[in-house]
């Protein structure tokens, strides 16, 4: 019985594991597609190359586009550890908590890179220009809410299965 039970919880961590990682797959994905192309607002070192020159513009999209490999890398690694995680027998998972661990991993994904390359390096802005500042910030506060209430879904799973 305790064998079933550790890996009941073993198949637990690696579906959360594998929907956090899809989480942060899918906000990389969200900020490149819609923020850097569709929008046109930035690109990932656009404050430190200004896309004013043929050249700059070329450093940007390379960069985008490792960006985008990186949030695909993540993204296959989350679908593998759901995939492990969803094999053989366990409890019940409801959807609220697997919808909580990809809001988890994509307000992480938003806190970490808004802190890191808006705030501390200074590379990009989400939307430059006069009003810089609150952009940055409502993009941080989108991704604390989104792991709020990722965190608290996650949470009531838990307790359910207990």
């Amino acid at each position: 019985m305790r064998e079933h039970h550790s890996s009941a919880q073993h198949q637990s961590t690696l579906w959360k594991r594998g929907g956090i990682l899809l989480g942060i797959g899918l906000g990389g994905f969200f900020d490149g597609i819609v923020l850097h192309q569709i929008l046109q607002w930035h690109h990932l070192v656009s404050e430190t190359y200004h896309p004013t020159s043929l050249r700059n513009l070329e450093i940007n999209t390379l960069a985008d586009g490792l960006f985008h490999a990186f949030t695909w890398v993540a993204s296959v690694i989350g679908l593998f550890y759901v995939w492990s995680g969803t094999r053989g027998e366990h409890p019940e998972w409801s959807t609220r908590a697997f919808l909580g661990t990809l809001l988890l991993g994509w307000g992480g994904f938003n806190l970490v890179e808004g802190l890191i390359n808006h705030q501390i390096l200074g590379i990009h802005h989400v939307r430059p220009g006069p009003y810089w500042l609150a952009y940055d910030i409502g993009f941080l506060v989108w991704g604390l809410l989104m792991v709020v209430i990722g965190y608290a879904w996650m949470k009531q799973q838990n307790r359910s299965a207990a």
